[in-house]
């Protein structure tokens, strides 16, 4: 029995292929390769207590009652990844797991590298497994795929093995000289991420939006209506994000190191405090507007607002305590993004600003050539024609 284990870097070039994540719920939740469905092996609890054995007791002891734990799960695996579930009973589904397992481990299966090429001309058809480190369980399963006639392949180290590429690929970004970046700077509520969609719309691959990949607005309020990531999850966006872009210069928004609590990596922010800067304002009105359209958007914002506000009110001083919630309770939601605008925001912005370079291009979210004066600038700031992409591998 040859299973095919592939790197990374070769097992991404499958397009089409099928990803299978066996690890636990919450490992998978906290980052995963972009595509991978969840087909657990264990559970978390499962999983902590095969953990314990592993380290407590003996390798052994782990691996026969993770067998056990897992017969289970089997047809349910099966039918996730191919469709398809064992008709035998769960003591039969145990016996020819455990056959392939200890045939496996006893050498009698092997698992050989092979490249992209002698696989397939492409992914489809292709089921790529992996759990933690791509140990025993993703080869048993794998072992039970391939003997149900489904064409298997490992991830050569797991999950571990990706999240060292997506490290390598963020470590490598390219250097800050000749800029890579435009910064969009502005106030609260001037619409930088609304004017990032839209250079993305006239020109694909010309941005990275930071606050999209960290699912937070890096703000006070930045959580309201998103699903904050984790920073393992964050990297991996940016990391996937890097083989969607084109020639730089990227516009990016003018973020402080952290969005939410995530980091942006090390070779990423250099780049970023290099690039030039531009200034983007608007109108108080028109900020107002973008706050409230924003913020309101998604189902139980109200809610999750309504929860921030008396923190707000302590910062903004004892004379705010209940007005906020007061204007909220009327569903005044205008004046509060004004009064915020006013009183926190902007301060705030004035303070923190202080350290960007003067900026190369002044924009006006109200002027209608917005997108087309970025675009210009771009092509002038333009280092050259290769696709940026490369410059990462």
């Amino acid at each position: 029995m040859h299973i095919p284990a592939l790197s990374y870097e070769d097992a991404r070039l499958l397009r089409g292929a099928r990803w299978v994540d066996l690890r636990s719920p919450a490992e998978h939740a906290r980052d995963a390769i972009p595509g991978a469905i969840n087909a657990p092996l264990f559970d978390d609890d499962e999983r902590a207590l095969v953990g314990t054995l592993y380290k407590q007791v003996s390798p052994d002891a782990a691996y026969e009652q993770g067998l056990e734990l897992a017969s289970a799960r089997i047809p349910g695996i099966l039918a996730t990844v191919c469709g398809t579930t064992l008709s035998n009973s769960a003591d039969t589904v145990c016996d020819t797991v455990s056959e392939l397992a200890a045939r496996l481990r006893a050498g009698v299966g092997s698992v050989v590298t092979e490249s992209v090429k002698t696989l397939s001309e492409g992914g489809a058809g292709w089921v790529i497994v992996h759990c933690w480190r791509g140990g025993m369980r993703s080869r048993s399963v794998a072992a039970l795929l391939q003997a149900m006639g489904e064409r298997v392949a490992l991830l050569d180290g797991g999950y571990k093995a990706y999240r060292s590429w997506v490290m390598r690929r963020l470590a490598s970004w390219p250097a800050p000289e000749p800029n890579p970046f435009v910064l969009i700077s502005g106030a609260t509520g001037t619409g930088k991420t609304l004017l990032l969609q839209e250079i993305e719309a006239a020109a694909p691959g010309s941005t990275l939006d930071l606050e999209a990949c960290a699912g937070h607005r890096s703000s006070i309020l930045g959580a309201v209506g998103r699903s904050p990531v984790s920073q393992p999850a964050f990297e991996s966006r940016i990391a996937a994000r890097t083989e969607q872009l084109g020639a730089p210069p990227w516009f990016v928004e003018a973020e402080s190191r952290k969005v939410g609590d995530a980091i942006i990596p090390d070779a990423l922010w250099r780049a970023m405090r290099s690039g030039r800067v531009v200034e983007l304002s608007a109108q108080k009105a028109t900020r107002v507007q973008v706050l409230v359209e924003d913020y309101l958007a998604q189902p139980g914002a109200v809610a999750q607002i309504a929860e921030r506000l008396p923190f707000l009110e302590r910062r903004l001083g004892a004379e705010w305590e209940g007005r906020l919630t007061a204007l909220h309770a009327s569903a005044r939601y205008g004046e509060i993004a004004g009064v915020l605008l006013e009183h926190y925001y902007d301060p705030l912005y004035l303070h923190s600003g202080r350290d960007l370079p003067a900026p190369c291009m002044e924009l006006e979210r109200e002027d209608p050539k917005r997108v087309e004066r970025l675009l210009t600038l771009r092509a002038r700031l333009a280092v050259g024609p290769a696709p940026a992409s490369a410059a990462f591998r």
